[in-house]
């Protein structure tokens, strides 16, 4: 079992920088993979970022790419998610999964299993 516990979320004003920070608990965190994930009112959970086991490797979702940076310390069983020159439209509620299934991508929400309660991030125009 696995706990996850998402912070860092709040209002910001577009243009501006957010750092959310994931802390686990539970397992072996630094034997996975861990992903966060966004949800926006009235639509679908989507990727936003991965990262190895061990932070050598990391994916993003296009519209991200160049504006958030995802990193891991795994001494401190924590992920974290640095977003700068934020939009509106990253307005959501951020999640953080471990990734447990080599099958799925890592952009595939049904590669993770145990999901944290989520932050809510708020971007201002």
């Amino acid at each position: 079992q696995v706990q996850l516990v998402e912070s860092g979320g709040g209002l910001v004003q577009a243009g501006g920088s957010l750092r959310l920070s994931c802390v686990a608990s539970g397992r072996t965190f630094s034997s996975y993979a861990m992903g966060w994930f966004r949800q926006a009112p009235g639509k679908e959970r989507e990727f936003v970022a991965a990262i190895s086991w061990n932070g050598g490797s990391t994916y993003y979702e296009d519209s991200v790419k160049g504006r958030f940076t995802i990193s891991r310390d795994n001494a401190k069983n924590t992920v974290y998610l640095q977003m700068n020159s934020l939009k509106p439209e990253d307005t959501a509620v951020y999640y953080c999964a471990v990734y447990t299934r080599g099958s799925s991508r890592y952009e595939e929400s049904a590669g993770y299993d145990y999901w944290g309660q989520g932050t809510q991030v708020t971007v201002s125009s």
